[in-house]
């Protein structure tokens, strides 16, 4: 088995694309009104409107803006420089500034516009960074 990816159901697909190019400076593939993809070396980020809930089952399956247990995580070369990049961008929306966690990563929090928590992240320890060496 491999873990491909994560997909976030929401009601505004254009505007989740545009914030998460924004936020990873990375271009996502918009295949269709209804959904879209960022795709990384590690995983692929889905993006996929509420309309596709009836390929699963129906509106019962997921709901858009709901989530409060999944945490987003993206690995940055330099969180520091990123929050100071994106401070205007997700003033509104801050968790937490940087801070070193006891894992030996360095953390910045902050929320999509649909609430969903995102983490970016630089492994700082020695023991961090030779765990996610891949």
């Amino acid at each position: 088995m491999n873990f491909v990816s994560t997909r976030i159901i929401t009601a505004d697909v254009r505007r989740l694309v545009g914030f998460y190019e924004e936020v990873t400076g990375s271009k996502l593939t918009l295949y269709t009104e209804d959904f879209a993809e960022l795709i990384t070396e590690a995983g692929t980020l889905a993006i996929g409107s509420t309309r596709t809930l009836q390929l699963f089952g129906g509106d019962h399956v997921a709901q858009p803006a709901a989530n409060r247990t999944a945490i987003i995580e993206f690995r940055v070369a330099d969180v520091d420089a990123d929050c100071r990049r994106l401070a205007d961008r997700i003033a509104g929306s801050l968790v937490q500034a940087p801070t070193t966690m006891p894992w030996g990563n360095r953390s910045l929090l902050f929320r999509d516009p649909d609430g969903n928590l995102v983490n970016f992240f630089t492994p700082v320890t020695a023991e961090a960074i030779r765990k996610l060496e891949r």
